[in-house]
């Protein structure tokens, strides 16, 4: 048994912990960062390295388990390069759904009575015009302007343009100021 401390010899390992590195990943970048988290998680460890057993060993069991715990962390991750899975995960802050809430509240109700029922059966419980047209007992055309004229009131209230957008987190509400209805969003 020698006197030195393993720590020292870990650089003499180096090399072939690249190699084998690169023959589990085919991947020299990937390897070499392998490399890296080996040797730190072996200096972190190094209590319970046992003197007198075989170092390389110990650091290639480490490579190995870094190698294969990676492994199947990116089976769990997706790839999201341009942001579209993380953007559709993102959720707007809860105040400004209330802040948008309320004044929609407030425009809605200053709306007739039968452009409100229009956009409540059309927009927000997802009834055809034509459905909506038997229930109130009217021409379908007479829903249809209902609805336009109610849309276009909001968005006056609102004091929305045309093309914004409203930013709901309520999809009912959503779908009583969209042109299509709640399969629109």
């Amino acid at each position: 048994m020698s006197d030195t401390d393993p720590r020292e010899e870990i650089v003499e390992h180096l090399p072939a912990l690249r190699a084998f590195a690169i023959s589990l990943t085919r991947n020299g970048a990937m390897a070499d960062d392998m490399v890296q988290d080996t040797i730190v998680k072996a200096w972190t460890k190094f209590d319970k390295f046992r003197p007198g057993t075989n170092l390389r060993a110990w650091l290639f069991t480490i490579l190995r388990n870094t190698y294969y715990s990676n492994r199947r962390k990116t089976r769990r991750e997706v790839a999201d390069v341009d942001g579209i899975f993380s953007g559709n995960m993102a959720e707007k802050p809860a105040h400004d759904g209330h802040l948008q809430m309320a004044e929609f509240r407030t425009a809605f109700a200053q709306l007739p009575d039968e452009q409100r029922e229009t956009l409540i059966l059309v927009g927000a419980s997802g009834f055809s015009y034509e459905e909506a047209a038997d229930m109130c007992g009217v021409a379908v055309g007479t829903i249809k302007s209902r609805a336009n004229r109610g849309r276009k009131r909001l968005a006056e209230l609102m004091q929305l343009d045309e093309d914004e957008a409203m930013e709901m987190t309520d999809t009912v509400t959503v779908g009583v100021v969209s042109r299509n209805g709640a399969s629109a969003f």
